[in-house]
């Protein structure tokens, strides 16, 4: 891997730092428009209690919940069509297990996790962008 084939890339060195979030009620309008100022492909959806999972809304979710079934995006809140709940990965985990656990679970992007807070996101693409794999 890279150039030192002993050191360890993990989650933590390649993800993309803080996570842009939005509230599960909140429409797909909001939500679009909030990718495009954050200038984001996902939101993080909000647990709505301690105990709650966390969601994703990625680019997809518009397709299949809003614009292929024809909705008004000012009629569909973000809880109706995002993916939940959310794989996490741990930010010391080796980005080889990463990218098998991402891709395995048939998702392109994961919140990382250091002590319990969401510290970032690492999706596939920045494993091969964002560092000297390659």
């Amino acid at each position: 891997m890279g150039p030192d084939s002993t050191t360890i890339i993990r989650a933590k060195d390649v993800m993309r730092k803080g996570i842009v979030s939005i509230d599960g009620m909140a429409t797909a309008k909001e939500a679009a428009a909030k990718m495009r100022s954050e200038q984001v492909s996902s939101l993080l959806v909000e647990k709505r209690h301690r105990d709650d999972a966390w969601g994703m809304l990625v680019v997809q979710d518009f397709i299949k919940g809003v614009i292929i079934p024809g909705r008004s995006p000012n009629d569909v809140n973000v809880y109706e069509i995002m993916t939940k709940p959310v794989i996490t990965v741990p930010a010391d985990m080796d980005i080889r297990y990463v990218a098998r656990l991402i891709y395995r679970a048939g998702v392109r992007r994961a919140p990382v996790e250091d002590k319990g807070e969401l510290i970032g996101m690492v999706s596939l693409l920045s494993l091969i962008l964002d560092n000297d794999l390659f």
